[in-house]
């Protein structure tokens, strides 16, 4: 596939309620807040949340996907910004906003089902 400036590639996940046991057990990350929905009531969360590093799994998962290759993802940075509860829908839109000497820039938007960046400042390279 030729990457071009422009270009646009979309993806969606649903967090269900063994996402963060799930990512806990793969991570190591057992902090109450993430596993224990009581806990996470207490602290004034709402709810347990998701670890933001699963959160920004998904956006990963989105670019590689796409790219057709986990290997071509070379770089990926964002702002942790708003906490993801079970059974959100984290939606991801990227756009490749330059291509140079092989690699591709996108940027991402990665919202939740109320419109919320949950994400900020997303970006990502990739081989070209």
């Amino acid at each position: 596939m030729a990457i071009e400036k422009g270009q646009t590639f979309s993806g969606s996940e649903k967090v269900d309620k063994y996402r963060p046991i799930y990512y806990a057990g793969a991570s190591g990350d057992f902090n109450p807040i993430h596993i224990d929905p009581e806990f996470g009531k207490m602290v004034g969360l709402g709810g347990a949340i998701l670890q933001g590093l699963c959160t920004l799994a998904f956006a990963s998962k989105t670019v590689t996907d796409w790219a057709g290759d986990p290997g071509k993802l070379k770089r990926l940075k964002c702002r942790f910004s708003a906490p993801v509860l079970m059974e959100d829908t984290i939606s991801v839109q990227g756009t490749v906003t330059d291509v140079q000497s092989g690699r591709a820039r996108i940027d991402l938007k990665v919202v939740n089902q109320n419109g919320v960046e949950v994400l900020q400042k997303v970006e990502a390279e990739v081989e070209a």
